[in-house]
């Protein structure tokens, strides 16, 4: 995956306004700062400036080889904030072309791609060595067989040639991802969403699901603080 190549959005403005959860977040870090030396927490954000990505395979059917990838603007993805709530669904295409849509697209028309939908902050340098946490609340996934949906972080050489990735499924209720990151500057990290599977008409999207994700509550926030100083207590008497 690799950013966009134009109308790419700025990067992700760091608030300080005091928000509960972010406070919270802030609480943890702060408890760790004793014990690491650099560390840094997110959760999703409507307001933060998010960025999209496209990888297109063929289907398994048909070898599932890549095709191509580019920057996609985000709202060419199926990935939209209602309030504080992310919806991911189904990627669509309005093409009818039959490289998309076997036979030609139109209702009931099957998909010929497979998309995999990437939906990510980036950042560049700032967050190089630094401990990356990446933590959210899904509310739920219906999505069928017919696709998947996963949270990652992921540090990138400076050419995206590779990278070192962590990933969680997007099963209901939280997931929490950490990845201490390399500290070379020129590197970039990402951390959001990948929704992968086949390609699907727009009136055809609800019967196959969708996943919602949201911030960590607050109870929950209040419980990794709980943690983090047990964390503390254990190692001072190691």
């Amino acid at each position: 995956m690799y950013p966009q190549s134009q109308n790419e959005p700025k990067r992700l403005r760091m608030k300080t306004s005091v928000h509960p959860i972010k406070s919270c977040l802030l609480a943890v870090l702060t408890l760790s700062a004793a014990f690491t030396t650099k560390a840094a927490t997110f959760t999703i954000d409507p307001s933060a400036s998010w960025n999209g990505y496209m990888n297109v395979f063929e289907l398994p059917s048909n070898g599932g080889g890549f095709v191509f990838g580019s920057g996609w603007g985000t709202a060419d993805l199926s990935a939209n904030f209602s309030g504080p709530v992310l919806t991911l669904s189904p990627n669509t295409i309005g093409d009818p072309a039959s490289f998309w849509y076997i036979g030609g697209g139109g209702p009931g028309a099957a998909g010929n791609k497979i998309m995999d939908a990437n939906f990510y902050q980036e950042f560049t340098g700032s967050l190089a060595g630094q401990t990356v946490t990446f933590t959210g609340n899904v509310l739920g996934n219906t999505l069928t067989s017919a696709h998947t949906a996963i949270a990652f972080i992921k540090d990138f050489a400076p050419d995206y040639s590779s990278s070192v990735t962590v990933t969680a499924p997007l099963s209901a209720g939280l997931f929490n991802l950490s990845l201490p990151t390399i500290n070379d500057p020129t590197r970039h990290v990402q951390f959001g969403f990948t929704l992968n599977g086949v390609n699907v008409w727009v009136t055809d999207v609800a019967p196959f699901g969708s996943v919602q994700i949201t911030a960590v509550p607050e109870p929950a926030c209040a419980a990794l603080v709980l943690l983090g100083i047990a964390a503390i207590g254990m190692r001072k008497r190691s």
